[in-house]
C-alpha cells in the first residue's frame, strides 16, 4: 500500500528546465509576463504558455489579470519553500550550473527569498539578531521584539495566521535565515529605509552606502 501525497507529478513539473527557470525567477515576488518569463527561460512565447498552464493548473503559480495583460507570480509561500530548499540541496550536493550568471555574486551577497531576505547580508542580519536576543538561536523563534525596534519594527505589525519566524536554509551561506512574519517584515524595513535596493529586475538587492552606515549604527553590524 502506498501511504501519502502523490509526489511524483508535481516532482516532474519542477524537473523541466524551462519550468524550473519559471520558479526560480518567481522567487523575485514579482509578477511577471509570459514574454518576460519566456525570455528568462530561453523558450518561445508559445512554449512558455504551454509550460505555465501546466504550472497554474498544478497550483504551483497563480495567475492575474490587468486589462489585455496577464501576470503570474507563485501560488504561495509553501511554493517558494519548495524552491529554496531544492536549491539548497542541489547546491550542497555539487548540482550547480557549469557557466554562471554575472549576476550570481550579487545573488550571494544579497536576495530576495520570495518575502524575505537571503544571502550573505540577510544571514549576518539574522545572525544579528539572534546575538541581540531577538531570536532563539536554533529554531529562530521569536523570543524579544524589542530589538526589531531598532530598525522601525514594533510588536503590533506582527499580527495573522501565518507562522512568526521560520528558519529558511540559506542555499548560498548553509546556514538558516529568518523567514516568516518577522523575515518578511525586516526585508520590508530595509526597502523602506533605502538601507536595500531592489534590481530593475531578478532577486538580488544591493545594500546601500546608507544601509551600512544604518545598520552599524542601529544594529551594531557590519557587513
Amino acid at each position: 500500500m502506498k501511504d501519502g501525497p502523490n509526489i511524483v507529478g508535481i516532482a516532474a513539473l519542477i524537473g523541466d528546465h524551462a519550468r524550473a527557470e519559471v520558479l526560480t525567477a518567481l522567487m523575485a515576488d514579482r509578477a511577471l509576463t509570459a514574454t518576460e518569463l519566456a525570455a528568462g527561460a530561453g523558450v518561445t512565447k508559445q512554449t512558455i504558455s504551454a509550460h505555465l498552464a501546466k504550472l497554474v493548473a498544478a497550483g504551483l503559480v497563480a495567475v492575474e489579470s490587468q486589462g489585455r495583460h496577464r501576470y503570474f507570480r507563485l501560488a504561495d509561500r509553501d511554493v517558494a519553500h519548495l524552491i529554496e530548499s531544492l536549491m539548497g540541496v542541489a547546491f550542497r550536493t555539487g548540482a550547480v550550473r557549469v557557466r554562471a550568471s554575472p549576476r550570481e555574486p550579487a545573488l550571494r551577497r544579497a536576495r530576495v527569498c520570495y518575502d524575505h531576505l537571503a544571502g550573505e547580508v540577510g544571514v549576518a542580519v539574522t545572525d544579528r539578531f539572534i546575538e541581540l536576543g531577538a531570536l532563539e538561536p536554533e529554531s529562530l523563534a521569536l523570543l524579544d521584539a524589542r530589538p526589531l525596534e531598532a530598525i522601525g519594527i514594533h510588536a503590533a505589525q506582527l499580527t495573522g495566521r501565518r507562522p512568526m519566524t521560520r528558519a529558511c536554509l540559506d542555499w548560498t551561506e548553509r546556514r538558516p535565515h529568518v523567514a516568516g512574519q518577522v523575515g518578511a517584515a525586516i526585508l520590508t524595513a530595509l526597502l523602506d529605509l533605502r538601507w536595500l535596493k531592489r534590481a530593475p529586475a531578478g532577486r538580488a538587492v544591493q545594500l546601500t552606502q546608507s544601509g551600512r552606515k544604518g545598520l552599524h549604527s542601529s544594529l551594531g553590524l557590519r557587513t
